[in-house]
């Protein structure tokens, strides 16, 4: 608390000690009703004062909440200056049927309308716009109530009697309510909320008290302006400077949610129960023969009015309750279509790793058959053949070989787990896979060519995976070249922006597919470069292919390039052998 709150605290109390020993000591005379009737102000204007930096520094519900609080004490502020301005300068009692009594009955409203925002517990799933509707029929229902009870005896038929004692009724109960409210909120808020809340109930707690036991004075002709019976009336008024500097209570606290749906749910119970009491109310009108015709007509008429009015805001509630309902009906639905999706996703993620496993456990044992074909083929390759044993000698060992690179790229869909990446030359990943498959193009009688950038760009992969790529698509290629009676495959490279792309073109071949196809496999290649599409989607990279109307098919590959500096391998990559061997 700072020095001026201090200060300003200790005049409050200072001058609540002044009014208390001019209430013990002084007797009663005009002037001891002057300094009760001003300092009561004075107490009022400090409070007032005390909770407006919290509206200012406030935002949004917080400061909704201060300023109610405030509004609630400027009324009953207003209240004590028209009691004041008749006591103190027109130097009279205030009248038997005063027309301010309703500012005093309204001062408790902005309080509880404060209460109803619960700014202590977070928003909840509790609609915001129907939960305001259900207070506004419940203030909607004490206002009418009020005028049911109060207002006849005042300007319908004046009776001073009748219209004291339903005065005191009403405002007796409004302070209950209150209090219950406080209650309420008290329990159920923590920390300095919870400060708060027993601050408020302890004032209000007094100010009833002592407004009960005044009007048993004033109903016994002993209270006056100044007597003990305002002490404990003027104590809840310095109260309220003592709340408004000592409180902390200015953010929701986080804990305090699981009690709003009961909240939302009470408060729409009572708002129903208030509509449904109209009824009974009309009922008592009619039935009451003990009061002046007059008064049943006003009253029969002002519940068949509030009956209009609060039947409107039902309405209102119903359509957003309706509004609600749909779109919590509709979101269930989606929320219904989207776990169905995950379950059927979920299927199928346990019968793709179900056909991995069956997938690697066969790939794995295709491998030793399929090494031992390659080596034979190899063998038979070397040995003197005639010249038409030669190409078939060629092809059988062309097809082992696209066997094996299919088998392994099986293995790679078994494999689950991404291979750790590093920044890889494609230069010489060109080059190695046109070194490992010579022995094919140059049993083909393909004459293979290539032509790589020296300033390429690194790209970041696995050296073995983008290898497979490499390989794979110089083996379609040949595939394609030795089916089509093509002689000639260029292997390049060139750098695009941010991009490293290798390309792989074909001579000029006759075209077996409509050349404008928008498929940019051969149907005899899918498979394998279906698999060089799976390992470049995982280094973020594409597969494109363009066939010219000669025949002419090119396809690029594109990598994301990085500039970071070369990494050393955790695994041997490539040879150092195909390394240094340029082919162009």
């Amino acid at each position: 608390m700072s020095r001026r709150s201090h200060f300003w605290l200790l005049a409050v109390a200072g001058l609540l000690a002044a009014f208390v020993l001019a209430a013990l000591f002084l007797p009663r005379s005009f002037q001891l009703t002057a300094l009760s009737d001003i300092v009561q102000c004075l107490f009022l204007i400090s409070g007032t004062a005390a909770f407006v930096p919290l509206v200012l520094r406030s935002q949004g519900r917080m400061r909704l909440f201060w300023a109610l609080i405030t509004l609630g004490i400027s009324f009953w502020l207003i209240y004590q200056l028209l009691w004041t301005y008749y006591e103190v300068v027109l130097h009279t009692d205030v009248p038997d049927l005063f027309a301010g009594d309703i500012i005093l009955f309204l001062h408790i409203v902005p309080f509880m309308a404060a209460l109803a925002i619960r700014p202590h517990a977070p928003r909840d799933e509790y609609a915001a716009r129907v939960g305001r509707l259900d207070f506004a029929l419940l203030l909607t229902w004490w206002f009418y109530l009020y005028v049911l009870l109060v207002i006849p005896w005042q300007y319908v038929v004046a009776d001073i009697a009748a219209y004291n004692r339903h005065l005191n009724a009403v405002y007796t109960s409004e302070e209950v309510a209150f209090l219950l409210g406080l209650c309420a909120c008290w329990i159920t808020s923590k920390a300095e909320w919870r400060k708060l809340y027993a601050g408020l109930f302890g004032m209000s707690f007094c100010y009833a008290a002592s407004s009960t036991v005044s009007n048993w004075a004033i109903g016994r002709k002993v209270y006056y302006s100044g007597s003990l019976y305002d002490i404990p009336m003027v104590a809840a008024m310095a109260w309220l400077t003592w709340i408004g500097l000592q409180t902390h209570a200015e953010k929701p606290a986080s804990d305090a949610r699981e009690v709003s749906t009961l909240y939302g749910v009470w408060v729409a119970r009572c708002s129903m129960i208030a509509v449904f009491s109209l009824p009974l109310f009309a009922a008592w009108a009619l039935s009451d023969n003990q009061v002046p015709s007059r008064v049943r007509v006003f009253r029969l008429a002002l519940t068949l009015a509030a009956a209009f009015f609060m039947g409107v805001m039902i309405f209102r509630r119903q359509h957003l309750l309706d509004r609600e309902l749909i779109r919590l009906l509709n979101h269930s639905q989606e929320s219904f279509e989207n776990l169905n999706r995950l379950q059927a996703q979920i299927l199928q993620s346990e019968k793709l790793a179900s056909i991995g496993q069956l997938v690697g456990g066969a790939a794995h044992e295709l491998n030793n058959p399929i090494t031992a074909m390659l080596g034979y083929s190899d063998m038979l390759l070397s040995t003197p053949l005639t010249d038409d044993q030669r190409p078939v000698a060629a092809k059988i060992g062309q097809y082992v070989r696209r066997t094996k690179s299919l088998v392994a790229s099986l293995i790679s869909f078994a494999r689950q787990s991404p291979a750790p990446k590093s920044p890889l030359d494609l230069n010489t990943l060109a080059r190695t896979a046109v070194k490992l498959t010579q022995s094919q193009w140059e049993a083909l009688g393909i004459e293979v060519r290539t032509q790589f950038d020296p300033a390429l760009a690194k790209v970041l992969g696995d050296s073995n995976q983008l290898l497979q790529v490499c390989l794979q698509l110089v083996a379609s290629c040949l595939h394609v070249l030795s089916e089509r009676g093509g002689r000639v495959l260029t292997v390049s490279t060139l750098r695009q922006t941010n991009t490293s792309v290798l390309q792989i073109v074909t001579d000029p071949m006759a075209p077996t597919t409509d050349p404008h196809t928008a498929s940019p496999l051969d149907p005899e290649d899918a498979l394998g470069l279906s698999a060089c599409q799976g390992i470049l989607q995982e280094h973020r990279g594409q597969i494109s292919r363009e066939r010219r109307e000669d025949g002419t098919i090119i396809l690029r590959v594109h990598l994301p390039a990085t500039q970071s500096a070369p990494s050393k391998p955790k695994e041997s990559t490539v040879p150092v052998l195909w390394q240094s061997r340029p082919y162009a």
